[in-house]
């Protein structure tokens, strides 16, 4: 709880992954994925539940093996490829209405990097604003401004145009993507507008050595590394 509001946080994780099969609950440096986020959540002074969302029994079993709620199994309507990421999130409000959770925080499991500070500097940052929805972002490591579509002859036009394609990298104004870490919304709000992403959404910045999202193999190695510089493994 922060602010006298009641915080609900999910981790979303299906068992469908195509990419890297088992993903969810693959060993990385010694835990299983999903083990890096509920291990931070965990440590969380503002989320009053932490459940884990999903259709698999062997990702609900890891979950409960580390310390993370199941109270529901996620319907399969909701675990297709196409299932909006933000169906399931609300499907957990829902199940767990009688609670009558304020704010809701999505975690996904592909982001091992973060940290417990992330998530809670996320949800202060949120809730001191008085905004309805926060998600993290790092700062694009390819400028929109240096992107091109190519026609089918080959030739390449500006995403963005501009008067010269010789402008120094530092002279143009700073992008960011979102990173996929940390969620927050108000719950009314995002029943209503039913995405993260709209005209009201702002942005938690978070550095790039804890924004990546691990959608394949090298991306194991890459966060493995990563997780051993920031003394994070045993």
């Amino acid at each position: 709880m922060y602010k006298g509001k009641r915080i609900l946080g999910t981790i979303s994780a299906r068992g469908g992954s195509k990419g890297v099969p088992g993903k969810n609950i693959r060993d990385l440096g010694g835990l299983p994925l999903m083990a890096w986020t509920i291990r931070e959540a965990r440590c969380s002074v503002y989320l009053d539940r932490l459940v884990v969302s999903s259709d698999d029994e062997g990702i609900l079993a890891v979950a409960r093996s580390h310390g993370a709620e199941t109270p529901f199994v996620r319907p399969p309507e909701l675990a297709r490829d196409d299932t909006p990421g933000v169906d399931p999130v609300l499907h957990a409000v829902a199940a767990l209405a009688p609670e009558a959770f304020d704010y809701v925080v999505l975690m996904q499991p592909t982001s091992p990097l973060r940290t417990v500070a992330d998530i809670d500097g996320a949800i202060q940052r949120c809730l001191d604003r008085d905004w309805p929805c926060l998600i993290s972002i790092t700062e694009a490591s390819i400028s929109p401004y240096f992107t091109f579509s190519v026609a089918e002859d080959g030739l390449m036009e500006p995403v963005i145009r501009q008067e010269s394609f010789h402008t120094r990298r530092q002279s143009l104004p700073k992008a960011f993507e979102p990173n996929g870490a940390v969620y927050v919304a108000r719950c009314d709000w995002l029943a209503k507008t039913r995405s993260f992403l709209t005209a009201e959404t702002r942005g938690f910045e978070m550095p790039r050595e804890r924004s990546w999202d691990i959608d394949e193999l090298l991306d194991f190695e890459i966060c493995e590394l990563l997780l051993k510089k920031a003394g994070r493994l045993s």
